[in-house]
């Protein structure tokens, strides 16, 4: 069964009596221009645990938004005709700094998030990673001389920067998605904008602070917090401004849309990582104990709030009983609680749409067939958004969980009998950011693999994410790739010259 932790924690009514090794992490103003700026107009931040009031944190005015394009502008004067060299040093400063600061980054990821400390330091040390990654790579951003059919002519191209980014990011990554898209940002020489999620602020605005130690020029990292209200109204503006040469966004598919149709007027450079609907696929020849464990890293991190957490568990039918009972009873195994609790295994939902939508593909499978082997339940006696980590058996095609993302702690087992049909089943879906497979057969690393319509392949691994990686999607999840050496000709236009002797 699965346990619960209601342990009382001190320290984490409000932001001014959390015990920090550095307080100065903890900022509420809008960073521009490398100053603190802030107004009487303010949005609160929440705990997900237990929704006890972190900050109030200064809702950017526009005119603070109009400031934090113009100063991106006027640094991108500056920042594009420095050397890589430079560019790469100043992001291993502020990679230095993430390390150092690594506890006390994981434990206002934790409050704001909700996610499990242990989780959260691991986001930090993933954050800092592709500011390492990027340092490295900022050097070796190379053009090319090609052969000219004219005798007489030379072909050269150069990669430049696009110049200045307007970046969205998620809450369930609150860290991560920032570096990941600013670091290769910083390495070819643009500036950025990040308007961070009004859920979790706070880790935008502590990196801020340390993108200024790390000697990072003013204006070439600017944060603006809105509220949930204004972030309609900003997205809107980052699309239209002509100023703005390129977005980066991770969110849903729905809000991609949105802003790729807003974007339609400047013509301007994008890149989507959007949302997902992952396979798992178990074989009859799969090693069970790993595909369990692979079925709890990636269907269960963060209590399901991944983009490339699995969504639809398909497992033959030979092993169907061996690998959902073992599931069941692993997840039984696992404590549920708020993130601080050092004992804690899971937390909570980050609010309350998230937590009916868990309801609703329950009481929807339920009612249509489906047993519940784990869980199942809402555990309000934890706080508001907790729900008890989900095991569903006997899942058919035509319950919701089965075409949906759910977003939230439910693994859907779903039987089948032969390799065509759990492929054609797995590729049913609009979107194709992830999907994971398990088997012993490793001819079927390239027939499954190349077969499964994704852009990213986990085999017999339910973890794949690290800076190294190209990440992002196929069809409505998106496209361009983030992190890996790929990532960085998001950032770049090819100049070409041609010069005749």
């Amino acid at each position: 069964m699965l346990r619960y932790t209601t342990r009382k924690l001190t320290g984490i009514r409000c932001l001014s009596t959390i015990s920090l090794k550095n307080p100065e992490l903890l900022k509420t103003g809008s960073f521009i221009n490398g100053k603190w700026l802030t107004n009487d107009e303010t949005f609160q931040v929440n705990n997900p645990a237990n929704l006890e009031k972190l900050a109030d944190v200064t809702n950017t005015s526009i005119h603070g938004i109009n400031s934090a394009i113009e100063s991106s502008v006027d640094s991108f004067k500056y920042l594009k005709d420095t050397t890589p060299r430079i560019r790469s040093q100043l992001l291993l400063n502020f990679y230095k700094l993430m390390m150092d600061s690594a506890d006390d980054l994981a434990k206002i990821i934790t409050l704001e998030n909700g996610k499990p400390l242990a989780d959260a330091l691991g986001e930090v040390k993933y954050s800092a990673g592709f500011l390492q990654w990027f340092a490295e790579e900022a050097p070796r951003i190379y053009g090319d001389t090609i052969p000219s059919a004219n005798p007489n002519n030379r072909i050269l191209t150069f990669k430049q920067p696009v110049g200045v980014v307007g970046i969205l990011t998620p809450w369930n990554f609150p860290s991560a998605m920032i570096t990941r898209k600013f670091g290769a940002a910083f390495a070819a020489g643009c500036t950025s904008i990040v308007k961070p999620a009004c859920e979790t602020p706070l880790s935008a605005l502590a990196l801020a602070h340390l993108s200024k130690e790390a000697g990072i020029p003013d204006g070439c990292f600017n944060v603006v917090p809105v509220d949930s209200e204004k972030t309609k109204i900003v997205g809107e503006m980052f699309c239209s401004d002509k100023r703005i040469n390129k977005i980066s966004f991770t969110g849903s598919t729905n809000i991609g849309k949105i802003l790729m149709s807003q974007s339609a007027s400047s013509l301007k450079r994008i890149s989507f990582e959007l949302g997902g609907n992952a396979p798992f696929i178990v074989f009859e020849d799969a090693d069970i104990d790993k595909a369990v464990q692979g079925a709890i890293t990636s269907k269960f991190r963060s209590s399901g709030q991944t983009c490339v957490c699995a969504n639809r568990l398909y497992v033959h039918e030979k092993v169907y009983d061996e690998f959902s009972s073992k599931l069941a009873a692993a997840v039984g195994k696992l404590t549920l609680g708020p993130g601080l609790d050092l004992s804690v295994t899971h937390g909570p939902l980050i609010h309350e749409k998230a937590l009916n939508k868990v309801k609703e593909h329950i009481t929807d499978a339920v009612s249509k067939g489906a047993k519940i082997l784990a869980g199942g339940n809402a555990v309000p006696e934890l706080g508001p958004f907790f729900h008890e980590l989900t095991v569903l058996g006997d899942v058919t095609h035509d319950m919701k969980i089965s075409h949906e993302e759910t977003f939230g702690p439910i693994a859907p087992i779903i039987k089948f009998s032969n390799d065509e049909q759990v492929i054609e089943m797995a590729n049913d879906t609009d979107v194709g950011l992830s999907g994971y497979f398990f088997s012993q057969d490793y001819s079927k690393i390239f027939k499954i693999g190349e077969a499964l319509n994704v852009g990213m392949v986990g085999c017999n691994t339910g973890a794949i994410s690290e800076a190294s990686m190209p990440f992002g999607g196929v069809k409505e999840s998106g496209f361009g790739r983030e992190g890996s050496k790929y990532s960085i000709q998001e950032y770049t236009n090819i100049k070409t010259i041609v010069v005749g002797l």
